[in-house]
């Protein structure tokens, strides 16, 4: 978990964001606590990893050090939605959610 924890500080310093403006995109209060996580003194719950990379431009699996950054990304999601129409954006977050759930049984 460690390599999460840099990634998070790598992926915001490389987007040129503050721990201050890290934490409004992600639910937190102040910057005390983006410090406390990538110093890796604070384990983060799934949700929040996704949550996290979401606001980083990433997948979970990225994030988490589980996928090269230099795969390549599977270009087409076969799945059945009950006849409902999704948003690209939508559909990109069920892409990133798929990838970390096949990344959590590695």
């Amino acid at each position: 978990m460690l390599q999460l924890y840099k990634n998070i500080k790598k992926l915001r310093e490389e987007k040129g964001l503050s721990q201050d403006e890290l934490a409004k995109l992600c639910g937190y209060t102040s910057r005390s606590s983006i410090a406390k996580i990538e110093k890796g003194e604070v384990d983060l719950q799934n949700s929040k990893i996704l949550l996290f990379a979401n606001a980083l431009g990433t997948t979970p699996g990225k994030l988490m050090g589980l996928t090269d950054y230099d795969s390549k990304e599977p270009t087409t999601l076969a799945a059945h939605f009950e006849g409902e129409e999704y948003t690209e954006d939508e559909l990109a977050e069920i892409r990133q959610f798929a990838e970390f759930v096949r990344n959590k049984r590695k």
